[in-house]
């Protein structure tokens, strides 16, 4: 993996009060001597009647607005300059938001994605907005989705590996998670914790139905004892910042969370694989319900050989015209 050197920040409010993607973009690109890059997506709809009521043409309104994108940018911009980071601004007229930033990705050849959480509580709970499950899905580069607006301060970085290389998880990804997880500890002075989980062993008698379930604890014992061992092993591989192990009893979907909490952790670095066209992430289906329940900021990393299927063709603008019976 390589280190982070072109940072794209997705900005989908450029008239919010407050900027937590752009602050800790702006954090990661001093820390690593990148360069930051703003970049805003216009994909609102424009109505045909409205620009008539204007007499104003599509070409003329495109560029209007996206002087004013481009102004409200470099007034951000100017704001990070003071902090010896170089900064640079883009917009552009395209949709979906999350292709727009995918495509300016692939263009730009950024090395690290940044986004603020597109929702925060919904009726589905374990369901990502679309905005954010489509930049998971689809970015070509690791991603880092913000959840959490407070700015990073030695912020400790906790990822959950598999050192038994199961559920088809390449062993490649684990490495990649590893040097990532090094890197952000690193340049942001923060600690370095590493997880596995160990999903408990139980005997169950025939009449499941009506009978409690037997935890066999002494093969749990031996199942821990085995992990926390393959865990050394496959971390000593690697060089990394000082850090600390852990084997958590329990499913990746509880146990991650439960362990980003206790720990109070300010980045869960994940993987994704690219199964399905990406749509499991983590084991199974699991990933959502663990982006949701984590209250703090989410790395995800994708394997080394993975290509997206977002068109490299801005779509432009969004153009709709109102059917007769509404104008009339």
């Amino acid at each position: 993996m390589h280190p982070f050197k072109k940072i794209l920040v997705g900005i989908k409010d450029i008239d919010a009060r407050t900027l937590p993607a752009v602050r800790k973009a702006a954090q990661l690109a001093k820390a690593n001597g990148a360069t930051l890059e703003l970049f805003h997506a216009l994909s609102d709809t424009v109505l045909v009647e409205a620009l008539d009521a204007r007499r104003i043409s599509l070409k003329d309104y495109e560029k209007q607005r996206l002087a004013l994108v481009l102004k409200r940018l470099q007034v951000i911009a100017k704001g990070l300059r003071k902090h010896d980071i170089e900064v640079v601004c883009s917009a552009e007229w395209d949709y979906p938001p999350a292709e727009a930033i995918v495509r300016h990705a692939l263009r730009t050849r950024a090395d690290l994605i940044v986004a603020e959480r597109h929702a925060s509580r919904h009726v589905a709970g374990w369901m990502l907005a679309y905005t954010d499950w489509e930049l998971l899905r689809q970015a070509p580069c690791p991603i880092l989705l913000v959840k959490n607006p407070r700015p990073y301060h030695r912020p400790v970085v906790l990822t959950a590996i598999d050192p038994f290389h199961e559920h088809a998880k390449p062993a490649r990804l684990d490495a990649s998670l590893l040097q990532a997880s090094g890197q952000l500890a690193s340049s942001l002075k923060g600690s370095l914790r590493i997880m596995h989980c160990v999903a408990p062993s139980t005997l169950v008698t025939a009449n499941w139905a009506a009978s409690p379930v037997i935890i066999d604890t002494a093969r749990n014992a031996e199942l821990l004892k085995r992990a926390r061992k393959a865990l050394a092993a496959e971390v000593a591989q690697h060089p990394l910042p000082s850090h600390q192990l852990a084997v958590v009893e329990g499913s990746a979907r509880e146990a991650i969370p439960q362990t980003a909490r206790a720990m109070k952790a300010g980045i869960v670095v994940m993987g994704a694989l690219s199964r399905s066209g990406l749509r499991r992430l983590l084991i199974g289906n699991t990933a959502e319900a663990v982006l949701d329940a984590l209250n703090c900021d989410v790395l995800v990393i994708k394997p080394g050989r993975f290509q997206t299927k977002v068109p490299r063709r801005s779509r432009g603008a969004q153009l709709m015209a109102l059917p007769s019976a509404m104008t009339g």
